[in-house]
């Protein structure tokens, strides 16, 4: 699907919302999930839609954003990744706070165009990749990832990845509610919040989550 189709598609599905954690940030997102999330299902096979991440604001992303946004000094003056980036909410988050530069990388192209869109609302810009960057090194001061932990095989290769980064000297920063394959023993947990997040894609209406560092291996 060519880029305009894409982010027609977008601004059609979604409507541009405040953060519920971080208000200060807006974003296209889905008043109506579970319809959004039936509707990329059912289009999958003729246009190769594949499931709207990029819709929604996630409980580890928003945890880190907010963090990010009262602590700038993580990421001022500094380049950073924002890995799996979804719609964009973390990297905006770190240029909001003063990042140098933010790469958002994140495969979906529909991902792509939603960082962008989202870019431009919030008057940031970032540089977007659709390559995947695991077991590269674009040697990136800071590392975020929000949410990554919800398979086993990603999130074993993923954290062995972000394991290489943080022992060379990037800091690591994962923001995530406890999913099934958070490696914990690896991770020091320096926040949590209490984080609205949407019933139909949650177990509930708000989600504890954390924001952690990764402890060199």
């Amino acid at each position: 699907m060519p880029a305009e189709d894409r982010a027609a598609f977008i601004r059609t599905h979604t409507r541009l919302l405040p953060v519920p954690h971080a208000p200060e940030i807006l974003l296209h997102v889905a008043q109506e999930a579970t319809e959004l999330w039936q509707k990329t299902e059912e289009e999958l096979a003729t246009i190769g839609l594949p499931p709207p991440f990029w819709a929604f604001a996630w409980a580890g992303g928003q945890a880190l954003a907010r963090h990010l946004l009262d602590h700038p000094d993580l990421v001022a003056g500094r380049t950073v990744l924002d890995f799996a980036s979804g719609s964009g909410l973390v990297g905006i988050a770190a240029m909001k706070a003063g990042a140098r530069h933010v790469l958002a990388a994140d495969i979906d192209a529909f991902a792509g165009s939603a960082i962008g869109l989202n870019a431009a609302a919030n008057g940031v810009a970032l540089e977007v990749t659709l390559d995947d960057l695991v077991g590269r090194d674009g040697d990136w001061d800071v590392v975020l990832a929000g949410d990554i932990c919800y398979e086993r095989e990603l999130a074993a290769r993923v954290i062995a990845w972000l394991d290489r980064l943080s022992r060379r000297g990037a800091t690591v920063l994962i923001g995530d509610p406890g999913r099934s394959y958070l490696p914990k023993d690896r991770l020091d947990a320096i926040a949590t919040y209490q984080v609205p997040v949407t019933r139909a894609l949650e177990d509930a209406e708000i989600k504890k989550s954390s924001v952690w560092r990764l402890k060199p291996g």
